[in-house]
């Protein structure tokens, strides 16, 4: 009596691939505007951009986050 599986060849590739480290640029802080939210909070926006309208912003969201 023969084996169901004879004359069957089975070939197990096993490949490896090589995955590409991400890489994180962190921007330039010193091209950026420090504003001031709170004594532990600081955000930075771009230069030509407004402080205040940005603080508002930022504010706006994290009352909304707690609101949910």
């Amino acid at each position: 009596m023969v084996p169901p599986t004879a004359g069957l060849l089975f070939v197990n590739h096993e490949i490896m691939y090589d995955s590409k480290q991400k890489i994180f640029k962190s921007p330039d802080l010193s091209k950026l505007k420090e504003v001031i939210i709170d004594h532990r909070t600081k955000i930075y926006i771009s230069q030509d951009a407004d402080a205040e309208e940005a603080k508002l912003r930022y504010l706006s969201r994290i009352s909304a986050k707690k609101a949910v």
